[in-house]
């Protein structure tokens, strides 16, 4: 059952856990292992949807095509003609936080994005490099997107902005953190007190909201890009 503190998946591979932590010097390396199945579960799919291109696409080829240029629509409307520069980026990010989180639904599997390291990582990685392209298309005119509407205000809008884009490490982080393993831990008391009559309605409203995180975290880090990429008044 998904959300278990040790998945049977995990578990049942002998030495896995031991070795893996072992390697990479970390005491839990459980999120690890079930980030290499995201990747490989995106390795896969990228392989089958390019594997026989053709006009008129059919099969896996049209479901990706479908998503991707949903995805990429959606960006250059809300940015701009500079969001096909950073959507690469953001398509990544939103496919593996979805794969991620949809483990979490597996029997014998866990989220990666259920463990805060993993979300950590990934909202570590969107503040840098939000404010890296907002340095490489600014310069060091960046520093207005800090100092407030007027000039007299920066020496207060200063500290302001800098503690609240910093906040969004943290916004980001917990955000998915709390949802994913908050739903995880509901799945296992509704599976504990009705074990399919409770779970299955549970299953699908749960698959929604998994879907629905990923695209958040998604957005906001687009409307963070979309931020740094404007011209500070």
């Amino acid at each position: 059952m998904a959300g278990f503190p040790h998945p049977v998946l995990f578990s049942s591979l002998t030495g896995v856990d031991q070795a893996v932590s072992s390697m990479l010097h970390v005491t839990e390396a459980k999120h690890i292992f079930y980030t290499w199945c995201a990747m490989s579960i995106l390795f896969i799919f990228s392989w089958m949807a390019r594997r026989n291109l053709q006009m008129v696409p059919g099969g896996v080829q049209n479901f990706a095509e479908v998503v991707v240029g949903g995805l990429e629509d959606f960006v250059v409307t809300t940015i701009g003609e500079d969001g096909r520069k950073v959507f690469p980026i953001l398509c990544g990010l939103f496919l593996y936080i979805l794969v991620s989180n949809l483990l979490g639904l597996m029997p014998g599997c866990d989220a990666p994005t259920a463990n805060v390291n993993t979300n950590l990582a990934m909202a570590l990685f969107i503040f840098f490099y939000y404010n890296l392209v907002g340095l490489c298309r600014w310069k060091l005119g960046y520093i207005k997107h800090f100092m407030g509407p007027m000039i007299f205000l920066s020496p207060l809008m200063f500290p302001i902005e800098v503690i609240s884009h910093t906040a969004r490490i943290l916004s980001l982080t917990l955000r998915l953190f709390g949802n994913i393993r908050g739903e995880e831990i509901v799945l296992i008391l509704f599976f504990a007190l009705a074990p399919v009559v409770g779970t299955i309605p549970i299953y699908f409203l749960f698959l929604l909201a998994k879907v629905l995180q990923a695209f958040i975290f998604f957005m906001l880090s687009m409307i963070y890009l979309k931020g740094s990429l404007e011209h500070a008044h």
